[in-house]
């Protein structure tokens, strides 16, 4: 990796491997990610890529058996240092799932939940950040008259977009996505797809997705897994376009995956 790009990057991988018991899941991944960009990570199921998104934010210490060597830095800190705060970790790389997953609270209640956790109970905080929280996310207008009713009368998409506004207010720096759209229709895909361009002003967002479609649209490079392996991470547009080798070439082509 060059020395220029770790330098500069506020997430920085060296050699990470992991397994689970006796079997390999990442091997050797060095990569380097810029701040207030958007990073797709593509390849075919059981790749590895979400098992490395989740080495982010620590997500598989949840995991038994699991071992992982090599280090990741994160805004100059290494995260798997004996010293590190796994909870104070968490709140600066929010986390998005695969489907909706808002709690059984109210609307208003599921964007505070993460205030109240960490002990801000201020009226007029609280209530500011869930306002800006969900204009962030695009969806005050569709929410600010229902803030009483239960998360779980909203459409899926809109569920979804409530989920990046609960992740939002406790002003993370990155944002991790773990196929955030391919649980939704396509106009909701297209929404969530708009925010997260708008939100990469603001935030560092790394993004697991299978659609080729949707990682050409959103990001600005892309990171191609396959068995394990970084096999070639460049600017979107070079992978797509000019990738240099042949198992990328073979995967965007749909010659395997």
């Amino acid at each position: 990796m060059l020395k220029e790009q770790t330098a500069n990057a506020i997430i920085s991988a060296n050699e990470v491997n992991l397994y689970y018991g006796s079997f390999q899941a990442l091997k050797n991944i060095s990569i380097a990610m810029q701040a207030n960009s958007v990073t797709a990570f593509i390849g075919p199921s059981g790749c590895g890529k979400s098992t490395f998104l989740r080495t982010l934010n620590r997500m598989n210490d949840l995991i038994d058996n699991v071992k992982i060597t090599g280090d990741i830095h994160v805004e100059g800190m290494n995260i798997y240092d004996k010293k590190t705060d796994v909870d104070t970790l968490r709140k600066r790389i929010g986390m998005v799932f695969q489907k909706p997953n808002p709690f059984p609270k109210t609307i208003y209640e599921n964007v505070a939940y993460g205030l109240r956790v960490n002990g801000i109970n201020d009226h007029q905080t609280v209530e500011e950040t869930v306002v800006r929280s969900l204009k962030q996310a695009a969806l005050w207008e569709e929410v600010k008259d229902k803030l009483k009713k239960s998360a779980f009368e909203l459409s899926g998409g809109q569920q979804q977009r409530l989920c990046i506004a609960r992740a939002l207010a406790i002003a993370p720096s990155i944002l991790l996505m773990d196929e955030p759209a391919s649980a939704l229709d396509p106009i909701s895909t297209a929404k969530i797809e708009e925010l997260i361009y708008e939100l990469k002003a603001n935030y560092t967002i790394i993004i697991v997705t299978h659609n080729m479609q949707q990682a050409g649209r959103v990001s600005d490079k892309t990171a191609f897994f396959y068995l394990g392996e970084l096999i070639e991470f460049d600017d979107t547009k070079e992978i797509f376009t000019n990738p240099k080798e042949v198992r990328t070439q073979n995967y965007i082509t749909g010659r395997f995956g």
